[in-house]
């Protein structure tokens, strides 16, 4: 029986979090007006691994596109360097506090790959600095485009990023050695507002389907609820029209050549979205070739989806590390933050880049070119 009260004891403390972290939902203000602010603190994060070679590159990029908006004092580009897995370890933090007081300090964050320790690592097993990051900015939505145009494929995917299973991933219970338990958590106010993110982008930009992936079949109460909420918004939005599929399903579809063409936004809890997604962006190259967005009503953060490939770092092949990730992270940013004009310009570069000429490409060894030669490649069509 002690072991029974043991964990019933620290799924109330759990459940108390979370009720807070509603409560905290429901008071929440709009988004940032990037408009109204007198200047954009963009802070840039190189990580772990290949991160600094690639953040680097994204930066340059950046700085390029923007320098009459820095000299004008409208942007700033601040460097914070201790979100590292050293300095993380050190502090045994999965974000060191004065770390964490640089990043509140900015309105976006351009971050490279941070490690997430494992077993067997070097590494104490301290929380995944990504993980983290979501949940200390309450960054919700991680938004991941991927585009093939010779397949059709034109799809986006809306992650919800602070509930599902990832919310409590380091909260479970050993009750004993031989029964665990892992927590997954969906909210009304959390299911909510990633839905409507979804819908509004599906809305300002064409799209005239979202579809909802779930495991609401099996997974009733969690998965069930997050596809109930998602159908509820959809009423709001006649003109786009809302289909369901299961994650199981959506995986083998999404390598039909015939009904993948359908897909256009697509909504889903954290754990499918953080699997299907890397599943998506082989279409368009790799992980390598795929950025993404954290976004939250204060702050943002940008990023690649792959690790920190520390293999590459061991073995002398960082400058040879690919930095489309972080450049198609650096479009979703300018975007964000105004520079529509700009995100253009940067998108439609590499798109030439990476799937019309193709003169230059990266393949991670001496092979191919250098990180810094791809980003040259880039700004020479940038036009």
């Amino acid at each position: 029986m002690d072991k029974i009260k043991e964990a019933a004891a620290k799924y109330a403390e759990l459940v108390e979090s979370q009720l807070r972290r509603v409560e905290k939902m429901k008071a929440d203000s709009d988004f940032t007006d990037f408009s109204k602010l007198d200047k954009i603190i963009v802070g840039v994060c190189g990580g772990d691994g290949i991160g600094p070679t690639i953040t680097a590159e994204a930066r340059r990029v950046l700085e390029f596109l923007l320098a009459d908006r820095v000299r004008e004092g409208k942007v700033e580009f601040r460097t914070i360097d201790g979100l590292t897995i050293e300095n993380r370890v050190k502090a045994m933090k999965a974000i060191p506090d004065d770390v964490l007081e640089q990043l509140k300090a900015c309105h976006v964050i351009l971050k490279g790959p941070t490690t997430t320790p494992r077993a067997g690592d070097p590494w104490p097993n301290i929380e995944s600095a990504n993980v983290a990051m979501r949940k200390e900015l309450d960054l919700f939505a991680n938004v991941r485009p991927v585009k093939v145009p010779e397949e059709g494929i034109d799809w986006t995917f809306f992650r919800e990023n602070t509930e599902g299973s990832y919310t409590l991933g380091s909260c479970g219970i050993n009750v004993d050695d031989d029964l665990a338990f892992d927590f997954t958590v969906t909210t009304t106010q959390g299911t909510e507002r990633i839905a409507r993110l979804a819908y509004e982008y599906a809305r300002k930009n064409g799209k005239d389907r979202v579809s909802v992936i779930t495991k609401a079949n099996v997974v009733k109460t969690t998965d069930g609820k997050f596809l109930r909420i998602c159908q509820e918004i959809g009423k709001e939005y006649p003109e786009i029209t809302t289909d369901d599929w299961y994650i199981d399903i959506t995986t083998a579809k999404l390598v039909d050549p015939k009904r993948r063409r359908d897909f256009k936004v697509f909504i889903l809890p954290n754990l499918y979205g953080d699997i299907i997604t890397d599943e998506a962006a082989e279409f368009q190259g790799g992980v390598g070739t795929a950025g993404s967005a954290n976004y939250g009503k204060h702050y943002s953060m940008f990023e690649a989806i792959h690790g920190s490939a520390p293999r590459m770092v061991a073995e002398g092949r960082a400058k040879y590390a690919d930095p489309c990730s972080m450049l198609r992270a650096s479009v979703l940013l300018l975007s964000h933050i105004g520079f529509q004009a700009e995100a253009d310009r940067l998108e439609r570069a590499l798109d030439i880049c990476m799937f019309e000429e193709k003169a230059l490409t990266v393949t991670g060894r001496d092979t191919g070119c250098t990180c810094e030669e791809f980003g040259d490649y880039v700004m020479s069509k940038l036009g």
